[in-house]
């Protein structure tokens, strides 16, 4: 049997943050610390590890989750590196399902911003227990407790300094450790060798406040360092990390750490850290899971001699070897060539080989064990958020949910051979990306592919010509704007029809009313009982859900509405459960009132002060509004709304306002009724008309 890890040693960890905070490079410099690589990676010169993908080296950033296997001191540590781009927001989500605990990453320039309080609440929903690392301490207006004072208020957490920056900017030389008193300053530029020293007397007397405040912060939570504070009795280091290490399990503090990866400073201290804070698979409460035959409640606990259970996060398709299915490995452990049972489909598979990943390159192993996050060839029907267990012991664990696709293009193979070969790209696609959806358009015969961003169509379609060899015409990006009702109504429809013999009859009558967005579609049936055979009740829903994929003002799906079935009346002889989709359909057309809803962006912009007026303008003249601003030396953090629609082609438009020293990121917040004026021109272009009042 092979050896297995003890599963206290391990850590399962993600890191996470805005684009461009620095999560790439510090994961370059844990691996290189680590021994896991030889050479540091760079992800400006398109070097890096981890941004594997010809797209991530080409533009600098890190597009899809890519996970390794390191070792620090007596513990390994697993790693997914997540994309920080809004774009690819499903990555982070589907790591952070996953992970035990997670890295926080924030520039010390430009703090908590947008994609970084986005990833910030996924890790709130998944309860998942987190450090903060404030990267970039050498940059021209780094401020450490500036971002530590955003982490409290802007994110709702209890941000506690467990480290201090040894100078900043330019001066920026070490780290002082505040529970131990001690300072490591960094020698060469490698940060291999850095030499640890006493405090003087000014560092002692602020590291001395740091650590009075953290000790009072883990009084209010452990009784145990509450009553030696009280009582003025001395509290050792090793005190402070076990209640600390506790209370981040717990998710009730977060310690915050600072450093420069790009000039490796302060990663072997964030790798203690991972190992003194973050939790083991034992520390975190077992998994929930059902059973599929009873639908009771059942507990999956951390043991490698439990049955079999893991949940697959991320299909990827390999050059070499095929499909992968990267799973986490909750329960049990499971050898090469072992069938498993995927128990949403109750379809037997075999795992014909397990690999441990180090980004894109394969290691070969005989056999997992619990608490392992690794990647299996060989699962032909398995896809993102399925169970895979023990034949002896089904259970079914929660899936995913994913948000749904914000903007569409139009794409069209160019010969007999691309449009055989079009199908199977977009659906290998799909299956690796939830976010991704393929559909046709039956009036114009176009496929119609849909993501959540101008960056995740155009990575789409680069991977569709170069790694698919798919040639094809792309049209321009299209918002995928959804239509809604604005008010309640109520419809009733008498569907009848003789053509000789048995004729066709249907009678329903509906309610229809608007939802709350985010609500999406609702049918209730309402009627007495035995008003309908059940068929019928079954049919008319169908028939409304038909209806509501393509609205009756330009087509677009009707979304955020509810519709009741209140009453109505069937012919024991011409009735038909066809009759009553027909019914239903006819009524819903009746029904919509006509409202288009639009994706509103929450949208970050940082400029130098003297362009600000310029950007806002530009702003307001997009439909865009100001919410708030904020001074951060001498530039300007501007936070408003916009419409996605006019945010295509932004980037080169902020560029040339700002002789290319602004930047921007964005991030749905919801949808919203489009003003007429607009509504109008959308309708003129989905039909190719001019629409006048």
């Amino acid at each position: 049997m092979a050896h297995r890890i003890d599963l206290s040693s391990i850590r399962n960890i993600g890191i996470m943050a805005h684009i461009d905070a620095g999560k790439t490079t510090t994961t370059e410099r844990i691996l290189f610390y680590t021994g896991k690589v030889h050479r540091m990676g760079d992800v400006d010169k398109g070097t890096a590890t981890m941004d594997w993908m010809t797209q991530e080296q080409e533009r600098g950033i890190t597009i899809t989750s890519a996970a390794t296997t390191c070792y620090w001191h007596d513990s390994q540590i697993n790693i997914i590196d997540t994309p920080g781009h809004v774009d690819f927001t499903a990555e982070v989500e589907r790591s952070l399902r996953i992970l035990d605990g997670a890295i926080g990453i924030f520039s010390a320039v430009e703090g908590v911003q947008s994609q970084s309080e986005t990833v910030w609440r996924q890790a709130d929903r998944y309860g998942v227990p987190r450090i903060a690392f404030v990267n970039k301490m050498d940059r021209v207006g780094a401020d450490f407790s500036r971002v530590v004072k955003m982490i409290n208020q802007q994110l709702g957490s209890k941000a506690v300094v467990v480290q201090l920056p040894l100078g900043a900017e330019d001066s920026f030389t070490g780290i002082i450790d505040i529970i131990r008193l001690r300072a490591y300053v960094y020698e060469d530029g490698v940060g291999d060798k850095f030499l640890t020293r006493e405090l003087d007397k000014n560092e002692c007397a602020e590291a001395e406040s740091f650590r009075e405040k953290l000790i009072e912060s883990l009084s209010e939570l452990d009784d145990t360092i509450l009553e030696k504070y009280l009582d003025g009795k001395p509290i050792s280091a090793e005190e402070i990390n076990r209640s600390l290490r506790k209370q981040t399990i717990a998710n009730r503090l977060v310690p915050v750490l600072c450093g420069s990866s790009f000039k490796n400073k302060g990663v072997q201290m964030l790798l203690d850290a991972v190992v003194d804070y973050l939790p083991s698979p034992l520390d975190i409460p077992p998994i929930i899971g059902t059973d599929p035959d009873t639908g009771e409640e059942v507990s999956v606990p951390a043991d490698p001699d439990a049955p079999f259970c893991a949940l697959v996060f991320k299909l990827a398709t390999d050059p070499y070897v095929g499909k992968l299915t990267y799973f986490r490995l909750y329960a049990g452990h499971i050898k090469v060539g072992s069938q498993v049972v995927n128990t949403r489909k109750n379809k037997k598979e075999r795992l014909t080989k397990i690999l441990r990943m180090h980004a894109n390159h394969r290691e070969e192993i005989q056999e997992a064990t619990a608490g392992d996050i690794l990647a299996a060839v060989g699962l032909k029907e398995t896809v993102t958020g399925e169970t895979l267990c023990s034949p002896d012991r089904l259970i079914v664990l929660e899936s995913m949910n994913f948000p749904d696709p914000v903007i569409d293009v139009v794409i069209e193979p160019k010969t007999k051979a691309d449009q055989d070969r079009i199908g199977e790209s977009l659906r290998r696609l799909a299956e690796e990306d939830p976010t991704f959806r393929t559909g046709y358009d039956e009036a114009s015969g176009q496929t119609i592919i849909s993501g959540m961003g101008e960056l995740h169509l155009e990575i789409i379609i680069d991977r569709l010509l170069r790694e698919f060899k798919v040639n094809a015409n792309v049209g321009k990006p299209q918002v995928a704007y959804k239509e809604t009702v604005k008010t309640n109504t109520k419809v009733e429809t008498r569907f009848e029809r003789q053509t000789g013999g048995h004729g066709q009859y249907a009678h329903v009558i509906l309610a229809v009313r608007p939802l709350p967005e985010g609500s999406g579609r609702v049918f209730l049936d309402k009627t007495p009982p035995g008003l309908f055979p059940k068929e019928f009740v079954a049919a008319t829903e169908i028939g409304v859900r038909e209806s509501l994929q393509a609205g009756i003002l330009a087509g677009y799906p009707v979304d955020d509405i509810e519709v009741t079935l209140q009453g109505g009346s069937y012919h024991e002889v011409d009735s038909s459960e066809q009759s009553f989709k027909v019914a239903a359909n006819i009524a819903m057309k009746d029904a919509l009132n006509k409202a288009q809803a639009e994706p509103i962006m929450n949208i970050d912009i940082m400029s130098p002060e003297e362009y600000g007026g310029d950007v806002i303008s530009d702003l307001n003249a997009r439909r865009g509004r100001v919410v708030s601003f904020e001074e951060n030396r001498d530039s300007r953090i501007i936070k408003g709304l916009v419409p996605l629609a006019e945010t295509f082609g932004y980037a080169t438009n902020l560029r040339s306002l700002s002789q290319g020293r602004a930047t921007f990121s964005m991030e749905l917040k919801n949808y919203a009724e489009v003003p007429e004026s607009k509504s109008r021109e959308i309708i003129g272009r989905r039909y190719g008309t001019s629409l006048r009042r």
